[in-house]
Order: C-alpha cells, then structure tokens, then sequence
C-alpha cells in the first residue's frame, strides 16, 4: 500500500475522542479499514477532507490535550488546503507575470531561431505541471535540471533523505529516457475510441492493478510445475450428509465439503513438512506454522485471508473462521494483517461448476492448490463391476525452486488418504 482514500470522518473536528475508539474509514487497494484513536483528547483539526486521497506517512488529523492547539505551521497547511482553486490561480499567474521580463530578454536573442521553428511546425516543450511539481519534494538544484532535460518530477522516485528527489535522480531518469524505446505518443496514436454496441472502456482498479502485478511477478520468474490427482469423493459426501443429519443447529451442520479440504491441506502440510517453505534467494525457508490463505472471490477480484497456525485449529474450528473471513473480505471489512502471508492457498471453482484448472502461486508461497467440483461418474469398484462413484480433482501448481516432483507426489499422496478416510479429519 502506498496510498489510501479518507472515505468517513466518524468524529467531526472538536470532538472529543479515547484511545482505540474509530474516529475514521480509510480505504486500501483491497480493503476498508477502521482507524482508531492512538490516544485520548480533542480532535482539533482535521487536514484531509473526506473521499481525499492520503499517502502513507501523510498527516490526518491533530489530536490535541486539554486546552492545546494544533502547530501553527500545521494550521497554515489546513488552511492552504482549504483555500479555493481560484485563489490558487492567481498565485500561479502573479509568478508567471514576474518570469515574464526575464522571458522578453531571451525573446530578444532567440526571436529569429524561435519563429523559425515554430515555421518547421516543431512544438514547444511540454511544461511542468505546477501543483504536481509543488508537491514533490526536491532540491532546487533538481527542479533546474528537470526543466532543462524535460523531466516530468513527480514521475521520479526520489533517494535523499525522505524520498527527496536529487540532481542525480533527475540525470538517471533523463538517460533511461532517452535509452528507452520511444513508445508512440498519445497525439501520434489516440485512444481506441469505443463505439455504441461495442463496449466500454473500464478503469482498472487498485485491487485489479496490484492483482496485475502480482501476477507477473509469479508467472515470470517463479518456475511453475503442476501435479494434478482424482479423488474417490464417495467417502467425502457420506461423511458430509451424516453431519448434516445431526440437524441444522448443530455446529458439524455447517462444515462443508471445501472445509473438508481446507482441514487434509493442512494436516498433509504437517505430515510432508518440506511443503510449507518458500524460497528465498540462496535458500529456502520451512515454516514452523501452517498459515493457511482461502482466495475469496469478490466483486473487484481476489482476496486471500489467511487462517494463522492453522494445524492448531479443528474442522469446526476451520469451518466457522472460513465463515467470518470470507464474510469480511467480500464487504471489504478486513485488517491487512488478515490477508497478508500466508505459507500456502487453497482456491476452490467447485462451487462454479468447475471440474479443474490450475492456480497460480502466490509469492512468495512455494505451492497453491486448486479444487475442481465433485462430478458423480461411472468407477469400476473393487469387484470390476461398473458402479456410480464421486470423483473431485485437485491439482497442486508448485515453486520448483522448492518443491520437486517426488515431493509435491509425497504431499498429494497424503492429501488423498485423508480425503478419501475423512474420519481422520474429525480427530
């Protein structure tokens, strides 16, 4: 995260507020989070306005003691804030007044040159914008040199001190300019325009692009291999109806068969400990705790809670913390900690009418694991005779940086027994 959205104030500015009560909502790229007051007294000011885009580090609010004020350079930048546009305007339209006399003399030494360019057809150089610019900080040195090599600020990543932006940022992001290859310009090339009966053109949001870039940070330099298995899912589905019998308000009435699978992913990973690592540049870290992330379909995307320990946690207990986080993720309701992480995911399009597919890993997870639906199909059973029979796929899509292939097959075959003898799960 590196930015946030400021979508409600729950207390207004003179309110009086404790410790740990929620004074806002603030939005992330995959969630809404309640922020709480770190301390008691008066909320005395308020310097970011509600639907206001907030970077990380930047200030909210002022929360002061009995009878004290906020710092008068504070209030200053409240009141800037507040200021209408117009007011903003002129102040950038006096400063180009006085740049104008400095500009007349050159005028006077480039005139020629100038209309002779301008006679070839070449355009001027793009200006800097002045409040992008105005809100990046860098040195003077730096803003000269970005107006000399027509270098945008607020695209470069400042390395002094608080993300100031240097001399020797401005030069490096000059020549990777100049050493990149020249994309066609937005004038050169417009935009698609979409026509009526078409279709549209849709933003991607902040979930989307981070989803994008997770992506290929997987697929490009993580080495997937995939490892896929049938289930005899008979045992699974009787073991499911018997405790569904046991009446609606029972707890063991609401476990259902991906709960199954969540609690044999888990044990197995305890069972074949290797699993439960991921590589990290010249080694491999085993985890001492089965964090286990159940990726959640919801509306913008994919979220993937994680259940902490979870080799601690009985099916009951899997089955109703699934429940909650699943819940709280589609309402976008969840604290950062409770989706990042995780040592393994399980992701299941059963319910979607899915028989199988393959995941992708999640960095920097060495394996995710991928259920299909449960489909009733003909199987010879041990008499060789043709009887109706559940099968379920699950396929395992593996870092072979960590896991080979006798490994995940160690894992796989141990996730089978358990699933097709559920009564182990119940223990």
């Amino acid at each position: 995260m590196t930015e946030g959205t400021l979508v409600s104030w729950k207390k207004k500015k003179g309110d009086k507020v404790s410790a740990g009560e929620v004074i806002a909502e603030i939005e992330t790229d995959k969630a809404t989070m309640e922020w709480e007051s770190p301390e008691d007294g008066t909320l005395t000011e308020i310097y970011v306005e509600e639907g206001g885009k907030v970077n990380v580090g930047d200030k909210i609010a002022f929360i002061g003691g009995e009878g004290e004020e906020a710092p008068a350079e504070e209030k200053k930048e409240a009141k800037k804030e507040e200021a209408p546009a117009e007011a903003k305007t002129e102040k950038n339209e006096e400063k180009r007044a006085e740049a104008k006399p400095a500009e007349k003399k050159e005028d006077k030494k480039g005139a020629a040159p100038r209309a002779e360019k301008q006679a070839e057809g070449e355009k001027p150089a793009p200006k800097i914008k002045k409040d992008e610019e105005a809100r990046v900080k860098a040195s003077p040195v730096a803003r000269r040199v970005a107006v000399e090599l027509g270098v945008d600020l607020a695209s470069v990543k400042g390395t002094g001190p608080d993300g100031r932006v240097t001399e020797t940022d401005i030069r490096a992001a000059a020549k990777s300019k100049t050493t990149e290859p020249q994309k066609p310009s937005s004038a050169a090339k417009p935009a698609p325009s979409v026509k009526a009966g078409e279709g549209v053109r849709i933003q991607l949001s902040g979930m989307r692009k981070i989803i994008a870039q997770r992506l290929v940070e997987s697929l490009g330099p993580v080495p997937h291999f995939y490892l896929t298995i049938d289930i005899n899912a008979s045992p699974l589905m009787a073991a499911r109806e018997e405790l569904k019998s046991a009446g609606e308000g029972a707890d063991t009435a609401k476990i259902t068969v991906n709960d199954f699978v969540l609690k044999a992913a888990v044990q197995a990973a305890v069972k074949v400990p290797r699993v439960n690592a991921s590589f990290d540049g010249d080694a491999f870290v085993q985890y001492a705790d089965v964090d286990l992330g159940i990726a959640v379909a919801i509306e913008d995307g994919l979220l993937t809670p994680v259940i902490r320990a979870a080799q601690n946690k009985s099916l009951p207990e899997i089955s109703e913390l699934v429940k909650d986080l699943a819940s709280r993720a589609r309402s976008k309701r969840m604290k950062p900690e409770e989706f990042q992480g995780g040592t393994f995911t399980v992701s299941n399009l059963g319910g979607m009418g899915i028989d199988s597919f393959s995941a992708v890993i999640n960095p920097p997870q060495g394996f995710i694991l991928a259920t299909g639906r449960i489909t009733k199909v003909p199987v010879i059973d041990d008499s060789d005779q043709i009887v109706a029979g559940h099968r379920m796929s699950i396929t395992m899509s593996c870092d072979h940086r960590v896991i080979d292939g006798a490994l995940g097959a160690e894992y796989l075959k141990e996730l089978r027994h358990l699933l097709e003898n559920p009564a182990l799960l119940l223990v």
